[in-house]
């Protein structure tokens, strides 16, 4: 460098002073808390993630499929697909063929697999109370309004 080039980030500080940054490293760090209060119910984090999504749309009188689990979720559809068949060889949900397209197939969550979705979800939601903080609930809804925001992503 010359010294007469502009400097290579907008923020004086550099990462300390970038939100996208420091918003991995959040990411980061929350993940890791989430993936080791999973690991004692045998779960991935997205396992947990499509087992709790899958949960909730069957609580709300939903039986869904796997399109309309990974877009409850926000994943992928191959990858939720891969997901599901280990779910259900778990034993947590069931696969069945839609009788509206014999090409689909609905989820059904097992008993095993609902309880085990409660108890996994309770044990996130903890996390999330203690790595948010509790004391902190302005900040805590602030957080969700900007996450909230986020443009769409395609597909």
């Amino acid at each position: 460098m010359t010294g007469d080039e502009p400097a290579a980030t907008r923020y004086p500080g550099g990462a300390a002073d970038s939100p996208g940054f420091l918003l991995w490293r959040l990411t980061l760090d929350w993940q890791r808390s989430v993936t080791a209060a999973l690991a004692r119910y045998e779960l991935t984090h997205v396992q947990f993630v499509l087992l709790a999504c899958a949960w909730w749309l069957g609580e709300h009188g939903q039986a869904p499929n796997q399109l309309g689990l990974a877009r409850q979720a926000g994943t992928d559809v191959k990858m939720t697909s891969q997901v599901v068949r280990k779910l259900a060889v778990k034993g947590l949900l069931e696969r069945e063929v839609d009788p509206a397209d014999t090409r689909a197939r609905r989820l059904r969550l097992t008993p095993a697999g609902a309880e085990l979705a409660r108890r996994a979800v309770r044990a996130v939601e903890a996390v999330d109370a203690e790595f948010f903080g509790p004391d902190e609930p302005a900040a805590t809804r602030l957080l969700t309004r900007m996450l909230r925001r986020r443009p769409d992503r395609p597909g």
